[in-house]
């Protein structure tokens, strides 16, 4: 069973990490809005924290599903990060490129949580608070061998369609909307379709 990790690390804890820490992988879980014309894997390849890999939330999902980023089955999800070298002992320490260095890495943390990995951490400020602070970057990338990961789904953690309908009469839980106020309240169009 892995260690419970702290949420949040900084970019000076990773970096000694490097030489202090057990089994660790990082990953780039950068993603962009696609009106941004941007690719996110072309940006990894270029430049990255040393030893990353990069995680991409349009393969690791439900693909059957017509709606973007569904949670994929504990099989995909297993077989996905298992293909990054990442065992149940894992720690595992996700970042993104965004401004704030928290647009599609704190999706990908849950994603570990919820498939019952524990040992996972944001990066404090992402990718950008690690190169504004003078951390070393590459651009080399060694494929891991693949590895064995179990994925244990925790079934508690996920709100359906339904679930939610149900909650606006039993307000049993809160929900918390990420996206900027103008799209939340439908005054700025939506980037996708």
């Amino acid at each position: 069973m892995a260690f419970q990790a702290r949420a949040l690390v900084r970019t000076k804890w990773l970096s000694d990490a490097f030489t202090t820490r057990g089994k660790m992988r990082i990953l780039d879980s950068s993603w962009y809005l696609p009106k941004l014309r941007r690719n996110a894997e072309s940006e990894f390849k270029m430049r990255h924290i040393p030893g990353s890999a990069f995680f991409d939330i349009d393969q690791c999902c439900d693909k059957t599903s017509p709606l973007d980023h569904m949670l994929p089955s504990e099989k995909v999800f297993a077989d996905y990060v298992g293909n990054l070298g990442i065992e149940n002992d894992t720690h595992v320490v996700v970042y993104d490129r965004s401004e704030f260095g928290a647009f599609s890495a704190p999706r990908v943390w849950w994603m570990f949580r919820v498939f019952g990995h524990s040992a996972v951490s944001l990066l404090n400020g992402g990718f950008r608070n690690w190169e504004l602070e003078g951390r070393p970057v590459s651009n080399n990338y060694v494929r891991p061998s693949p590895t064995d990961f179990k994925a244990s789904l925790k079934r508690s953690w996920i709100k359906t369609y339904e679930d939610l309908l149900e909650n606006l009469d039993t307000k049993e839980f809160q929900v918390v909307d990420a996206r900027p106020s103008g799209r939340f309240r439908g005054l700025d169009p939506e980037p996708r379709d």
